[in-house]
């Protein structure tokens, strides 16, 4: 079971990106943004501890997403939404791009939005995500 602070964490990442993607088809809204990267790192934290989060923030290949990703919520802070939000989707890429398979994954065994994600055109845009993430180890013949 999750304890409090990981409940809080899932909390304020799930209401992180739900203010973040209100910003972004409310035409960019700085404030919704603001709010949204806000929440959803303090979510983040709170739902790795703060110990874990800087390490796995701060480590040497995960350098340039942490500095995209930061530096896009300073530009969206700043007044620039449109640029912060694509700086910052190229960090989130960079950070958490390598968690998208299991992502994939447990919204196929979802009851509902599992059917979506079953469907042949999805599962052929998913298994080329998969792959691109997890690239097949060449073997000896």
């Amino acid at each position: 079971m999750l304890d409090d602070r990981r409940k809080i964490g899932a909390a304020l990442t799930g209401l992180g990106v739900l203010f973040m993607g209100l910003g972004v088809v409310l035409l960019f809204d700085k404030g919704l943004l603001a709010m949204g990267n806000i929440m959803f790192l303090s979510g983040v934290v709170l739902i790795l501890g703060f110990q874990h989060a800087g390490t796995f923030l701060f480590q040497k290949r995960r350098l340039r997403g942490t500095a995209c990703f930061l530096g896009g919520i300073i530009l969206v802070l700043a007044k620039y939404p449109i640029l912060g939000i694509l700086v910052e989707a190229f960090g989130f890429v960079n950070l958490f791009g390598n968690f998208f398979p299991i992502i994939i994954e447990t919204l196929k065994r979802m009851p509902i939005i599992g059917n979506v994600f079953n469907s042949p055109f999805v599962v052929m845009i998913t298994d080329a995500v998969v792959r691109r993430v997890r690239p097949q180890a060449s073997r000896p013949v």
